[in-house]
């Protein structure tokens, strides 16, 4: 299927029928493409903001006949304000030692994400990585990618979070982290800080991935405002987008 997006040529391909990860007794398809040659960061830009996420060299985007609960989310980095209880996530953070590193996998950023997919994730495909399939994850990139590390004042690895970056913002393709960490709220300060890094280095975006309001794992997304949702209409408004 040869397909254009924002005027760059691609050719795209369908996966099989499987089961949806993230709604139970729904099937899931995808289409993707690779990224490859000089145009790769051109060319995933132009995907991300047409609602495609990145794995590996490869992204996708959900392709479902007769479903549409996967809805691309990013937030206005520029207008962003935390909310109360974001504040204190904030504070409860504050001593964590952050710091960006090349997209290179180590033993023990695997070893924190087997931990963390054993016990969030352990009936997922993510369960049987091996450390040779998690090394392809993180370093297997042709665009601009960093692992940004969070460790405890001990030196400790708590959390990780694989961001992308593009031409108007940032892009969380993955994160990860200490459940036994539980009252630091990591998953919440990782998206704190990749949207503050996002403001930071003057971008006007922070890709959240897919929201789905029937998933728990997935919902949290609409507690950073403001919030835009891709639809047939473009970029709009998260709110505007739940009542259309």
């Amino acid at each position: 299927m040869n397909q254009t997006t924002n005027q760059i040529p691609r050719f795209f391909f369908r996966t099989s029928p499987q089961s949806c990860p993230y709604l139970a007794g729904r099937i899931e398809r995808n289409i993707f493409t690779e990224l490859a040659g000089p145009d790769a960061a051109t060319v995933y830009g132009a995907l991300v903001h047409g609602g495609f996420r990145r794995s590996h060299r490869i992204v996708y985007r959900p392709d479902c006949s007769y479903c549409q609960s996967c809805t691309p989310v990013r937030v206005r980095v520029g207008e962003f304000s935390a909310t109360r209880s974001q504040k204190r996530v904030e504070r409860r953070n504050r001593d964590l030692l952050i710091e960006e590193c090349p997209p290179r996998a180590t033993r023990e950023q695997y070893e924190l994400f087997r931990a963390y997919v054993s016990s969030r994730h352990g009936e997922g495909e993510m369960a049987n990585m091996a450390f040779d399939d998690y090394r392809g994850m993180i370093d297997d990139t042709p665009v601009d990618t960093r692992v940004v590390e969070f460790r405890a004042p001990g030196g400790g690895l708590v959390g990780i979070v694989l961001i992308d970056r593009i031409d108007d913002g940032l892009s969380a393709v993955y994160s990860f982290f200490d459940i036994a960490a539980g009252a630091r709220s990591l998953g919440t300060h990782m998206v704190l800080w990749t949207i503050a890094r996002a403001r930071a280095l003057g971008l006007h975006h922070a890709y959240l991935g897919y929201w789905i309001g029937q998933s728990r794992k997935m919902a949290y997304k609409a507690n950073f405002r403001p919030l835009e949702a891709l639809g047939p209409e473009g970029w709009r408004d998260f709110d505007e987008t739940r009542l259309t």
